[in-house]
């Protein structure tokens, strides 16, 4: 550890012991520990919910929990900082020592977890020369100012009783018992200054607690920072992989940081599900050798909005709504066959009743609900967005809008006159889709695989329009730093660049929303329409709201099911839908709803349905067992 008496005599700290690491074992105020911790983040649960998660934490024997903080999500907006209602970290982790629950926090500035970016605000990638994770004057200028905002919240809520200026209102032990230092830096290990960067960004600002780092075995030793015990995260737990521990700490306590209890999805794959007993075999065996575990994820919630992450290995792959996860507890909170054969497990070895399992919610089936109006996005456009004009087209990251922190999410339309038709090239500057439109008809697609579309010939001059979808940024792997969205560069029709856009911005902000549910315009819906088009209808409640799940692929003839697009419901963003699946409905938190009247809007890219289906069961897709 970080020796604290060199820079300020100790006298004046007056501190009680937090978690600590004695001769292979944990002590925590001086007593032996073991962490039987549980993954679950605030940002991805409705705040109504955090207690009843938390009390089914403890039913199930942990005494930890353990959570990211999402830097993109705090700062939407340079310099603009946010840590209220469903962001209030503090109320998070005081609701947790309220409920008996130590904390590991994991503060970043990096987080993965599937989320854009892995949590790192895109407006970053303003820069051109931007070097994330780094040293690189322009991230670490950033990083300071986050922590010099998000530190004064955490610092005070330390285990350790202390006395120091940088927490002048904190009286006692807090439920912070360690801090982890970035997250799985070895998989990118491109600066071997920068882990030791952040773990003085920690102490310097009052972080006293024990610090952590968290790899794969393939990164363990490539993400080590002096001063922090190294843990381990993985699935399957191979022979010897907590003895090689060992190898790069001698005689320290030994963690799995995540031990991974199902898996993600992608867009287009399967529902991943992991087998309930190898699960609990493992973590048995890992609690047998006298290690100290957290689960991941314990509880995974949801990626509400435009906030899921991807993948790029061989090709992008986006990351589902549901962040369900497999996990202990389901989306929505329910129990799990996990659940009670780990609270077996976990009560043999604590050798004690734990306290019941709390009732679970009941949710609610509310039936079909008609969308019975619409209005285009071409006719709603132009009374609604002030289009940016540009000789060039802009990535959405570099567009003048928020303060100057350009466009962070959702969808950005490019318009240029063109006249005549012929061959239309991206050289794959698309990122991540363009439907493309020659006025208001429909062309084609493009995106990572397709890069060329044939544009039908016309007379005069015509619109060209390319609504790109930014369908999540990659939050994993070395490819970070090229992660700006919309159109990155030009786009070619018969080998001519296209000049002169109109630029507009479809972020689907909350204000944005409302001004779209005051527009002059709306209709009843034809027969048959193709979009991309807004609809809503109603979803009228006589009681208490419960929770729902809304499906929006109705096989009912004659309707037709929804292709592609946004739900909102009550100005709430529920997530992306997509009929590849293979998530098939999506999570509607009763919290968000209201008794009485309920406006539901549905962005519909391309197809629309006329219904969607409340219904009480979540359907995530065709389960594939990880391998």
């Amino acid at each position: 550890r970080f020796n604290w008496s060199e820079l300020i005599p100790l006298r004046l700290w007056g501190r009680s012991l937090g978690l600590q690491t004695e001769n292979s074992q944990f002590l925590l105020e001086g007593m032996p520990f073991r962490i039987f911790g549980g993954s679950m983040h605030y940002f991805r649960v409705p705040r109504e919910y955090w207690e009843d998660r938390m009390l089914k934490m403890k039913a199930c024997g942990l005494n930890t929990l353990t959570t990211y903080v999402p830097w993109n999500l705090h700062e939407q907006e340079r310099g603009k900082f946010d840590f209220s209602q469903n962001l209030d970290l503090e109320a998070f982790l005081s609701l947790a020592a309220k409920n008996g629950l130590w904390v590991i926090l994991r503060p970043g500035p990096y987080i993965c977890s599937e989320w854009d970016l892995g949590g790192l605000p895109s407006w970053l990638l303003q820069d051109p020369e931007m070097q994330l994770r780094t040293t690189y004057k322009g991230f670490t200028e950033a990083v300071d100012n986050y922590f010099d905002h998000l530190m004064p919240i955490v610092v005070p809520l330390q285990a350790s009783t202390i006395h120091h200026p940088l927490c002048p209102r904190y009286k006692k032990g807090g439920p912070i018992i360690a801090v982890q230092v970035e997250n799985e830096y070895g998989s990118y290990a491109k600066d071997p200054n920068y882990m030791a960067y952040v773990k003085m960004a920690l102490l310097n600002r009052g972080i006293v607690e024990l610090l952590m780092t968290s790899d794969n075995k393939n990164g363990l030793s490539f993400g080590l920072v002096e001063g922090a015990l190294a843990t381990v995260n993985f699935q399957k737990l191979e022979p010897g992989l907590l003895k090689y521990l060992d190898t790069v700490q001698k005689d320290q306590p030994k963690m799995v940081m995540e031990y991974w209890t199902g898996w993600f999805d992608n867009w287009g794959g399967p529902h991943y599900v992991f087998d309930a007993d190898e699960m609990v075999n493992t973590v048995a065996s890992v609690l047998k050798m006298g290690a100290s575990i957290n689960l991941y994820m314990f509880h995974g919630g949801t990626n509400f909005g435009f906030m899921n992450g991807a993948l790029e290995a061989e090709e992008y792959k986006s990351d589902v709504t549901s962040y369900d996860y497999d996990a202990v507890l389901t989306e929505a909170g329910d129990y799990t066959s996990k659940f009670f054969k780990l609270r077996q497990l976990f009560s043999m070895i604590i050798g004690q009743p734990l306290p019941l399992p709390p009732m679970i919610e009941s949710k609610a089936s509310y039936g079909a609900i008609l969308l019975h109006q619409y209005i285009s996005l071409w006719d709603v456009l132009p009374s609604l967005v002030q289009p940016v004009k540009s000789e060039f087209p802009v990535n959405m990251e570099n567009l003048h809008l928020n303060n100057s922190s350009g466009q962070l999410y959702g969808y950005v339309l490019y318009e240029t006159v063109i006249f005549g038709g012929g061959h239309l090239h991206s050289r794959d500057h698309v990122r991540d889709r363009a439907q493309v439109f020659v006025n208001t008809m429909y062309v084609g697609e493009l995106d990572y695989n397709t890069v060329e579309l044939s544009l039908p010939e016309g007379q005069g001059f015509r619109q060209l329009r390319l609504l790109v979808e930014n369908r999540g940024r990659v939050n994993y792997g070395l490819a970070l730093n090229e992660q700006r969205k919309g159109l990155i560069g030009d786009v070619f029709l018969n080998k001519t660049p296209l000049r002169n856009f109109k630029i507009y911005s479809l972020e689907m902000k909350p204000a944005f929303m409302e001004s779209l549910r005051l527009a002059a315009g709306w209709s009843a819906v034809p027969d048959y329409f193709v979009g991309p088009a807004f609809f809503r209808g109603r979803l009228w409640i006589e009681h208490q709201p419960q929770d729902t799940f809304l499906k929006l692929q109705a096989t009912l003839s004659p309707f037709q099911g929804w292709e592609k697009g946004v739900v909102f419901v009550n100005g709430q963003n529920l997530g992306r839908y997509w009929k590849i699946g293979p998530q098939e409905t999506l999570y509607l938190p009763g919290p968000w709803l209201l008794k009485g009247s309920n406006e539901i809007v549905i962005f519909e890219e391309r197809t629309a349905g006329r219904i969607i289906q409340s219904v009480d069961i979540p359907y995530l897709g065709r389960t594939q067992y990880v391998d």
